[in-house]
């Protein structure tokens, strides 16, 4: 598992904290860097340089004896064969490139990254700058090669033969007296450059490998419950109960089915997995076709992450006196990279949900910040509620929004979308029909009251529809058939 952090102050003891919760890769990532579409105000003003993040997560995790169970990785506008050096003298093993490699593939940093108007054809889907591209692979790997190159010339000045003998020793950095400016004066490197005092037996590198408990993983027990449906393809019934320590429950059996029957996996409900409690994170991660696991209770964050074609239902547990369109029931970035699938939720979701969605339908009674964020495609519909900033970068898929108190507009990133009425026959029949399988499948008094009323709850939902993504399915409508493809 890897975890990023902003390079902060305090980053160390968040790092101490996911190291033991058992995290493999901790990223540090400086203020420099970022994408082209980041807000000015997060470039100039959200985190530090990352070698003052570095070497605080260096000196705590060495501190608390964790440093041998994690590797650390450093970016955030690394260019040189020093920066990794000095990455590597601060505690890090691993380093990111991104402006540096984008810019030796042509990049002229335009920063218009999310508008679709890249002028040198890298970040843009429209066909008439990508035909301006002129970047190539092999500009990329004569980078990395002469970056390669640069570290070795700076170990062999400073005596290592091996790269892993530089790992944090930040003893060899030198500070070098700066120029005669009043900026300069005062400044103390004694905390930055600190090499904390241990016994010889604590290292300062990663060195083991953890035990993530795999071996007793819930989805052991639903693989060997599930051997008639995956070898004969009869249909399974499963119950049983989870807790939040079952985390990416479906993961491991959707792997099983995958080996077996590939990509298609399994009929519709072949294997039908019921469960009560709370889920803990990825719960129903990459799940394929063929398994529908409804969860009694709610799950914490990314709840169908990569959902693969598999159905995923989770409504509060049976008698319970919460009122579900007004609670959260799934946590944070719900169906983050989603391909297919179902997915709906009796209740609320946190922020970014279907963040990077590009064929999974979603129905959900209430969402947080960021909703449909980097969407490419599938359907999303939100019965409730939504937070700010929705749509923000949604280049495809189409998402219905019920707007009870008409102000989802003002919620609205309108960069790259318009709003729409739900009036055609299509939009009509495919929202209902949605709002049918809602109800059904979790027996949700919001759905089933928008259906009794359905000619006046019609009006009241607004369509979202990305503005290109429109143009290309009006184009394939006016384009004769022999033509496409």
């Amino acid at each position: 598992m890897s975890v990023k952090l902003v390079a902060e102050v305090g980053v160390g003891t968040v790092a101490a904290g996911v190291s033991k919760a058992h995290a493999d890769h901790i990223v540090i990532a400086g203020y420099e860097g970022g994408t082209g579409a980041s807000p000015l105000s997060s470039i100039k003003h959200a985190g530090i340089p990352w070698e003052i993040g570095l070497a605080e997560t260096q000196q705590v995790l060495v501190l608390n004896d964790l440093r041998s169970r994690v590797t650390l990785q450093a970016d955030g506008q690394m260019k040189t064969g020093r920066d990794v050096v000095v990455g590597a003298l601060l505690g890090a093993e691993e380093f990111g490139f991104a402006t540096s490699a984008l810019i030796a593939s042509g990049c002229i940093m335009m920063r218009v990254c999310h508008l679709n108007t890249c002028p040198v054809g890298i970040a843009t889907q429209d066909q008439r700058l990508r035909d301006r591209y002129t970047g190539r692979a092999e500009y990329v790997v004569n980078f990395m090669t002469f970056l390669a190159e640069d570290v070795r010339r700076h170990m062999a000045q400073l005596g290592f033969r091996r790269f892993d003998e530089m790992i944090g020793r930040a003893d060899i950095l030198d500070i070098r007296e700066a120029v005669d400016h009043w900026k300069a004066q005062g400044l103390d490197f004694s905390l930055l450059l600190h090499r904390p005092e241990v016994p010889p037996t604590v290292d300062v590198r990663r060195m083991i490998d953890q035990d993530h408990g795999l071996g007793q993983a819930l989805d052991h027990e639903l693989i060997a419950l599930s051997q008639r449906a995956i070898q004969h393809g009869h249909p399974v019934q499963i119950e049983m109960p989870i807790r939040n320590g079952n985390r990416t429950v479906g993961g491991m059996l959707s792997g099983e089915i995958a080996r077996r029957h590939g990509e298609a996996g399994l009929p519709n409900d072949t294997i039908r997995i019921d469960l009560r409690g709370s889920a803990g994170q990825s719960f129903g991660a990459w799940l394929a076709h063929g398994v529908t696991l409804t969860l009694h209770g709610d799950a914490n964050d990314y709840v169908g992450k990569g959902l693969s074609g598999g159905r995923l239902v989770v409504r509060p547990p049976d008698g319970s006196r919460i009122v579900a369109e007004e609670n959260i029931i799934v946590g944070n970035v719900v169906l983050y990279g989603a391909t297919a699938g179902e997915a709906y939720f009796r209740g609320v979701a946190g922020e970014r949900f279907c963040v990077r969605n590009s064929g999974a339908i979603a129905v959900v009674e209430g969402v947080g910040d960021h909703g449909c964020e980097y969407m490419t495609g599938g359907v999303a519909v939100i019965l409730g509620r939504t937070g700010r900033n929705f749509a923000a970068g949604m280049s495809g898929g189409i998402a219905y929004v019920l707007d009870e108190d008409g102000g989802f507009a003002g919620r609205c990133n309108m960069g790259m979308i318009e709003l729409e009425a739900v009036e055609s026959e299509e939009d009509v029949e495919q929202l209902a029909s949605l709002l049918q399988h809602h109800a059904d499948y979790t027996g949700s008094p919001v759905a089933e009251r928008l259906l009794a009323d359905w000619p006046a709850a019609q009006v009241r939902f607004l369509k979202v529809m990305p503005i290109d993504y429109k143009r290309v399915l009006q184009a394939r409508r006016t384009v004769p058939l022999e033509m496409v493809g």
